[in-house]
C-alpha cells in the first residue's frame, strides 16, 4: 500500500473554514477511489467524501453543500474545502486511496486499502 500524507489541518472557530490536503503518489492512470474519513473520540469511523478517478464524488449527508472534495491529479493531491465549520465537524481526518475495478462505486463506508497519518480538526 501507499503511504499518504495529509496537512492543512488546525484549530477554528465555528462559521470557519480550513482545506485539508493529501499526497496520493502514484494515482495518476487507471481506475481508483480516493477519499476522506474522519474518526471523532468514542465513535466509529465514517466517511466524509469520495472521488473516482472519473471525477464521480459522493458526500456525506452531514456535509453536502459544505464540503467539496476535489483531486489534482497533475500534482498527486487530493483536497478537501471545508465550510461553514461546526464543533460536530471536530475529528481526526484521514484521506484514502484504492485501486479499483471498472465500475466499482468509491463507497463512503469502503477501506480503500492505503491510508493517511490523519490530521486533527478542532472547531469551536
Amino acid at each position: 500500500h501507499v503511504q499518504l500524507v495529509e496537512s492543512g489541518g488546525g484549530s477554528v472557530q465555528a462559521g470557519g473554514s480550513l482545506r485539508l490536503s493529501c499526497a496520493t503518489p502514484g494515482y495518476t492512470d487507471g481506475f481508483y477511489c480516493l477519499g476522506w474519513f474522519r474518526q471523532a473520540p468514542g465513535k466509529e469511523r465514517e466517511g466524509v467524501a469520495t472521488i473516482s478517478s472519473g471525477g464521480l464524488a459522493r458526500y456525506a449527508d452531514s456535509v453536502k453543500g459544505r464540503f467539496t472534495i476535489s483531486n489534482d491529479v497533475g500534482r498527486n493531491t487530493l483536497s478537501l474545502q471545508m465550510n461553514s465549520l461546526t464543533p460536530g465537524d471536530t475529528a481526526t481526518y484521514y484521506c484514502a486511496a484504492g485501486r479499483r475495478r471498472v465500475g466499482d462505486p468509491c463507497l463512503l463506508g469502503a477501506d480503500f486499502g492505503s491510508w493517511g497519518q490523519g490530521t486533527q480538526v478542532t472547531v469551536s
